[in-house]
């Protein structure tokens, strides 16, 4: 392995920490005069009990929360093309994102969660407004989401999302909903771009009395950078708040997504270095494809008084999957599930304290059929089941201030999860199965404030992941139907600080993972694609965000609306291995770059205007395989980007990615030997230059 470029990374740090400035103190009065007392009163956070104001969770997840999280401003992402999860994601610190040719479709992984795949996610809690959009059985579809409707974005790393029952090695990422309060009456943006890109959306939000309303449509097209890989999609998310009374609110969310991919497939490496934008041949001659409906329902009723808050959700999901890959996959899906949640703010032994006390329930029925594949349309029945989920989940944290700057937390979940498979037309034997797991994960957290905008923290936390369909199931006549597999745990401990202090705000964390039962496909004999658990796993990294505004008033002299030169960094070190495995020792788990490192310097004017250079870096080679045969090389991608924006009237942006135009493997697939012909088709290309604009407006 190279030497970690601590020297880089220790220069920006520097950098920025010799340009920070602190307020000078203020010059002492010569005398006192006491004045009359004036009572003010605050108004609240936010409008809406539902959805907390961006301030109001930055402070609260600053102070709750002993361990990796932070919110991303959407207003920071819509400066640029804003049609992906990538696009929203890419300077989340934690977060790594990988687009598969340009789609929504993506490696999507925090801590190594998810290793394997490159779609339909697993190994964290994808959620909007604290409601789970994933299935009952773990997995989720990154095309439930759409970036241009949220006001922000919260994530919690690992166990730091336990306030929300989540307990996987990833953590959770919560969507926050613009809502009528915090939307413009009248929004409506578009965007053009290379590779016959086209995306528009128009919204509105209003207040009437007590209720307000946001209502968002989106629709995209793209042909995409490769052959064969056209994408169109239309998404419509609303949501209705109603104040009931002070203390009581009721939000009611509608979301509809219809989602048509082609599937261009992954490409050998001689492949891609030829051509990058060829497609897989036989994804072309079986006319591979995802399309992909969803209708979503919830429902969320929340009283607060201040001191005292109980939430009550309730969702339903309607999936239509139709999906053209080796076999035709025709999967109906519904989902409900609810969660009841209270927080309290009371005292304990003398002390301040705050408790999260929470039950979650999700149940998932798919009727999943599947045909032989004859050139993308239905052959003959293969395979007819209807598979069931079921999660029910117990969940509590609690924080004791013990000093006005410390404090500690202590927490725990408990899991129940069953998986059931009940095979309606046998081909064979009957693969009819069901299987049931357990799992208890408790943590432990100190938060420090070293300042008032400072923090550092530790924490100690088990995790716990049962497998999804997706790892479970192995069709085929005359296999099992379930294979035995047992849920992916882990001991997880974390270290780190965030905060600002002048002119840095900086965001670290170390954590070091022992994992047990890491669900892999590790080449089973005569299925190389079976999922299966492997011994002893460690996953250990940094997250690393800094930003630092190197230079102020170039073109101003005002002592807050300043001009500013900003650079913006997320650093990512990702050691992920075996330890001491019979096969393969202790050597590096393949798919996971070691280093992905994200930077982009703008001058921005107080106006709206900015403009300035970005760079996406991977530079050291990462293996594909377990065999460790073939590597995805380094890679640096330049891109440039202006625009003006403004709250109210008319915005825009235009910028260049891959200005040089490298071939490079956006990601890969994880195989067992890519040496071998059958496996050697990994790499799935990077998009090439690519030119994009937009404009909004706001009224």
């Amino acid at each position: 392995m190279k030497p970690f470029p601590f020297s880089f990374f220790l220069l920006s740090l520097l950098s920025g920490a010799a340009l920070a400035q602190t307020a000078a103190p203020l010059p002492r009065s010569q005398s006192v005069q006491t004045l009359d007392e004036i009572v003010v009163n605050a108004a609240p956070d936010s409008p809406s009990l539902t959805v907390p104001s961006l301030e109001a969770r930055k402070e609260q997840i600053a102070k709750t929360v002993p361990g990796g999280a932070g919110v991303v401003d959407s207003e920071e992402y819509k400066r640029g093309r804003a049609s992906t999860l990538k696009d929203a994601l890419d300077f989340a610190p934690g977060v790594l994102i990988q687009s598969r040719f340009g789609a929504e479709e993506s490696r999507l992984s925090v801590r190594g969660s998810g290793i394997q795949r490159t779609f339909h996610g697993r190994g964290l809690w994808l959620m909007q407004d604290g409601m789970p959009l994933n299935l009952a059985d773990g997995g989720f579809d990154m095309q439930a989401i759409e970036p241009l409707s949220a006001r922000y974005i919260e994530v919690f790393r690992g166990a730091n999302a336990l306030q929300y029952g989540a307990a996987t090695l990833g953590g959770a990422i919560n969507f926050i909903s613009n809502t009528g309060h915090t939307a413009s009456p009248f929004q409506a943006r578009f965007e053009v771009g290379s590779f016959n890109t086209l995306r528009g959306q128009v919204s509105s939000g209003f207040v009437s009395g007590n209720t307000d309303v946001y209502a968002s449509i989106t629709a995209a097209h793209s042909d995409g950078f490769r052959d064969y890989s056209e994408q169109e999609s239309l998404r419509i998310f609303a949501n209705i708040g109603t104040k009931i009374s002070d203390n009581l609110e009721n939000r009611f969310y509608i979301t509809y997504v219809d989602s048509k991919s082609q599937l261009p497939g992954a490409l050998t490496k001689a492949q891609m270095e030829a051509n990058p934008q060829q497609a897989n041949a036989a994804s072309v001659a079986g006319r591979q494809r995802r399309d992909y409906t969803l209708l979503r329902l919830a429902d969320k009723l929340t009283y607060s008084d201040g001191d005292n808050s109980l939430a009550l959700s309730l969702f339903w999901s309607w999936k239509d999957l139709d999906h053209p890959i080796f076999q035709v996959i025709d999967q109906v899906s519904n989902d409900v599930g609810f969660d009841l949640r209270y927080d309290g703010h009371h005292h304990l032994f003398g002390l301040e304290n705050d408790i999260t006390v929470g039950t979650g329930f999700m149940y998932g029925k798919t009727q999943d059929d599947r045909y032989n594949n004859v050139s993308g349309a239905r052959g003959a029945l293969v395979a007819q089941n209807k598979l069931q989920a079921m999660n029910l989940s117990f969940y509590f944290q609690d924080q004791l201030h013990l000093t006005d700057t410390l404090s500690f937390i202590i927490g725990s979940s408990v899991i129940y999860s069953n998986r059931d498979l009940n095979e309606e037309a046998q081909f064979g034997l009957n693969n009819s199965d069901r299987q049931e797991f357990w799992g208890f994960s408790p943590k432990l957290g100190l938060l420090w404030d070293i300042t008032p905008k400072a923090q550092v923290y530790f924490n100690a936390s088990r995790s716990f992941e049962p497998p999804s369909f997706g790892e479970l199931t192995a069709i085929n006549a005359g296999s099992p139907a379930l294979v035995a597999l047992r849920p992916q745990t882990a001991t997880t401990l974390e270290f780190g600080t965030r905060g600002e202090a002048g002119r840095i705000a900086w965001d670290f964390s170390y954590y070091y993972a022992w994992i047990d039962d890491e669900m892999l496909t590790l080449g089973v004999p005569g299925n190389a694609t079976l999922t299966t658990n492997a011994g002893r796993t460690i996953h250990q990294g940094i997250e690393f965000a800094l930003n630092a505004d190197l230079l102020r008033n170039l073109a101003t002299s005002a002592a807050e609306d300043y001009d500013r030169v900003t650079l913006r960094q997320n650093f990512l070190w990702n050691d992920f291995h075996f330890a001491r495995d019979a096969a393969y020792g202790d050597r590096r788990l393949p798919g996971i770059p070691p280093f992905y490192y994200r930077a982009e310097l703008l001058y921005e004017h107080p106006c709206g205007v900015y403009f300035g250079p970005n760079l996406e870096w991977s530079p050291q080679a990462y293996a594909v395989d377990l065999s460790h045969s073939t590597f995805a090389d380094p890679y640096a991608l330049l891109g440039l980007k202006l625009g003006y924006r403004t709250k109210k009237g008319p915005s825009f942006f235009v910028e260049v990615r891959n200005i040089t135009d490298e071939t490079y493997a956006a990601t890969t697939g994880v195989v067992q030997n890519a040496a071998l012909p059958a496996q050697a088709a990994a790499f799935f290309p990077g998009d090439g230059r690519a030119f994009y604009a937009g404009v909004e407006f706001k009224w």
